[in-house]
């Protein structure tokens, strides 16, 4: 599938989807308050905002765990428009802090020093090059969520891999859920 393997013109495929809500399905956003939550996860990142329906459970994750701060990153402005809404709406608006524009810059600089959990669910052949921009910062035991990992088989191959220093399992039919060793 073209959308999903494409490496190079991903930017021009996500701007014409730009009215389509990309959201996690419910089971998936069940599962990443549930990992955030028993993680005790303070610090978050995520790849892939769209309207905002993953970040809404993180962010309630990190206010029932007593605060802390999510960074986003979303390409398309009209959906950070209506992420910032939900989340304002849903009372966690400072929690989040959403960074427009591309996730190889936004997601460059200014990261906490140390990451509890990183969500990939933005353009899937980016997914190795998003965990490399913030993998010196997961903790050990870092939780790394990617929905629709089958998309990216060379995500699959890096924390699959031994020695790599992840433990990664399928979790459903669609998500990888990884543990940063060490």
């Amino acid at each position: 599938m073209r959308l999903m393997h494409n490496r190079t013109e991903y930017l021009d495929i996500y701007t014409q989807l730009k009215d389509f809500p990309l959201a996690v399905s419910r089971e998936t956003a069940a599962l990443l308050y549930l990992l955030a939550r028993s993680s005790r996860a303070r610090s978050i990142v995520e790849f892939g905002t769209s309207i905002g329906i993953s970040t809404l459970y993180l962010a309630a994750a990190l206010r029932d765990n007593g605060g802390g701060r999510l960074i986003t990153s979303e390409f398309e402005p009209g959906k950070v428009a209506k992420a910032r809404a939900n989340l304002v709406a849903g009372g966690l608006a400072d929690l989040v802090e959403i960074r427009e524009g591309d996730a190889l810059v936004t997601l460059s600089t200014d990261l906490p020093e140390t990451i509890d959990l990183l969500l990939l669910d933005g353009a899937k052949a980016l997914y190795t090059d998003v965990l490399r921009l913030v993998e010196s910062r997961l903790r050990p035991g870092a939780l790394v969520v990617a929905d629709n990992a089958d998309y990216s088989p060379d995500y699959l191959a890096h924390v699959r891999a031994a020695g790599n220093g992840y433990l990664s399992i399928p979790f459903g039919p669609d998500v990888e859920v990884s543990m940063r060793a060490g």
